[in-house]
């Protein structure tokens, strides 16, 4: 089985925030969006674009992480 890391984040409490942000953030940015008296269509758009925030964090906290553990393996060859 191939280990990707992401279960190690926030000490292994990730994949359950990762798919409940996935299901909720859409719903939550539309709500806000649209109670500040945005248009319908721009809040949906808006709320599309905020899943691939999910996404992009993810992939920034496993670079952080694989970053902070190789920093002392640098080694010239």
């Amino acid at each position: 089985m191939i280990d990707d890391g992401s279960e190690n984040l926030f000490e292994g409490f990730w994949p359950f925030m990762k798919r409940f942000l996935t299901l909720f953030l859409p719903l939550w940015v539309f709500l806000i969006c649209y109670s500040a008296g945005l248009h319908i269509l721009i809040s949906a758009i808006l709320a599309g674009l905020s899943v691939s925030t999910v996404a992009i964090f993810e992939k920034y906290q496993l670079k952080q992480e694989n970053d902070s553990t190789t920093a002392g393996n640098k080694v010239i060859k």
